[in-house]
């Protein structure tokens, strides 16, 4: 069985809706810097810097990486993002076509990926898993979800769905 651990999550501290942007492999280049264009909430500066560079740059180039570790330092450092007090399980929820999904967010361990506890659910181009693997190691962080599943869990379930009416 996979390992998960709380942890002290960065989360806007108001803004929500300016911040909340679409994942980073939904948009290309021009589409994120319109989105993000008079907004500089969003977080689109951060999963997609190049957004802040001159238009043509290499989006593999360490500049575009380093400009994302500006952009998340100046969100956290001007109080656009806080760090919880205390490590925390959060609950995450998916809304499409009328169906929600939860699912929990917590951190997990490279390792058990790495030795086949956690188990790849779908193959990934290679060029796109060094750019994320890249940004993270650039930020100290990840900045968006990996979906992992589990086996259908009872006690799971019931606090999922406890947590999720409160809302």
């Amino acid at each position: 069985m996979a390992t998960i651990k709380p942890f002290r999550g960065f989360r806007p501290a108001g803004h929500c809706e300016k911040i909340a942007c679409p994942p980073y492999d939904v948009l290309n280049s021009a589409e994120a810097r319109k989105m993000a264009e008079g907004n500089p909430y969003s977080f689109l500066h951060v999963d997609k810097p190049e957004i802040d560079l001159p238009e043509g740059t290499d989006l593999y180039a360490p500049e575009v990486y380093a400009k994302a570790k500006e952009n998340l330092e100046q969100f956290i450092q001007t109080g656009v993002l806080k760090q919880d007090e205390k490590p925390a399980f959060y609950l995450y929820a998916q809304t499409m076509d009328g169906r929600t999904q939860y699912g929990l967010v917590a951190a997990a361990s490279t390792d058990e990926y790495e030795k086949g506890i956690v188990r790849k659910h779908e193959l990934t181009r290679k060029d796109k898993e060094d750019d994320r693997t890249r940004h993270v190691h650039a930020l100290s962080a990840t900045t968006g979800p990996v979906f992992l599943t589990y086996p259908d869990n009872a006690a799971i379930n019931e606090k999922t769905a406890e947590i999720a009416a409160e809302f």
